[in-house]
């Protein structure tokens, strides 16, 4: 049966049932904890065998720790969805809470500055970025978290669900009425319309630089490790237009309609956290890469 909403004028329906809901997003952060955990410890024994001096490597690293960081508190999430309330405190759950957007943002913060070294390195004709020492990686990466954790995370964690007379502390995840502050409105909308134009700009960007490449190598492109590289780039940039991009035009509506299936907003959320997905996914194609490079190798041998 479908859960309905009662407005003044008209009835907004919900087709999708709460408990086929909370089926969904049990599901979604059962695949997030699963798939991003292998993908961590994929990821590391990867990473020991690479150059720890290189920028972008340095930025994949950091990219792993803010997947960690979120998939421990994806548990807490199953946990409410299965028992239908929370049981922590009030201040746990905005934490938690405010977890997922704290991950979204720097997770697409991260994709960003790995692109634009990416691109960097290819239009300097580097083969790669590299710090001096791999001691300026790790001051780099420091002063990069000392920003994040004394910056970005206060900011955003005391105005987010901060007033706590206007929710029930058995419920969490839902903090819908902080959109009613037009500072809070303004930021979102300012927020959906860089993410959409930076993405667009960098699909842009890397569209150009594969035909380039293709275009140069031709039938060769396959073989070339440069194209793989490419490649990758471009996956990342898949991984923010289907698990940030579904979010966000959801969001552009949900903005002006917050009473409408609030878990609506859940679903798409939860579809944000699938990111965790892709340090899996660059395991399984780098692997791949090395797999066709090696049969093209042998086939030309013969």
């Amino acid at each position: 049966m479908a859960h309905y909403v009662n407005k003044t004028a008209n009835q907004t329906i919900c087709f999708i049932p709460s408990d086929v809901a909370n089926g969904i997003l049990i599901a979604l952060y059962v695949t997030v904890i699963i798939g991003g955990t292998i993908g961590i410890i994929t990821m590391v024994f990867l990473l020991c065998k690479t150059n720890t001096r290189s920028v972008t490597t340095t930025a994949i690293i950091n990219l792993l720790v803010i997947h960690g960081i979120f998939i421990l508190t994806v548990p807490f999430r199953i946990a409410y969805y299965i028992q239908g309330r929370w049981i922590f405190s009030f201040e746990f759950c905005r934490f938690v809470s405010s977890m997922i957007h704290i991950h979204m943002y720097l997770s697409f913060i991260f994709y960003v500055a790995l692109l634009s070294i990416r691109y960097i390195s290819y239009f300097k004709q580097k083969d790669k970025i590299e710090f001096y020492r791999k001691m300026h990686s790790v001051v780099a990466s420091a002063a990069v978290w000392i920003i994040i954790l004394l910056v970005f995370l206060p900011a955003f964690y005391l105005n987010y669900g901060s007033d706590k007379q206007k929710y029930e502390t058995c419920k969490c995840f839902s903090f819908q009425k902080e959109i009613e502050k037009p500072s809070v409105l303004v930021l979102n909308y300012i927020t959906i319309a860089v993410v959409f134009m930076v993405v667009c700009i960098l699909l842009i960007v890397q569209i150009f630089i594969i035909m380039k490449i293709m275009k140069k190598l031709k039938r060769a492109a396959l073989g070339h490790q440069e194209f793989w590289v490419q490649l990758k780039s471009l996956f990342f940039i898949l991984v923010m237009i289907t698990c940030f991009f579904p979010y966000h035009m959801f969001r552009f509506y949900y903005l002006s309609h917050t009473n409408d299936c609030s878990y609506y907003n859940e679903i798409f959320l939860g579809i944000t956290a699938l990111s965790c997905l892709d340090l899996l996914s660059f395991a399984v194609q780098t692997y791949f890469q090395k797999v066709f490079q090696h049969m093209t190798c042998t086939v030309k041998c013969l």
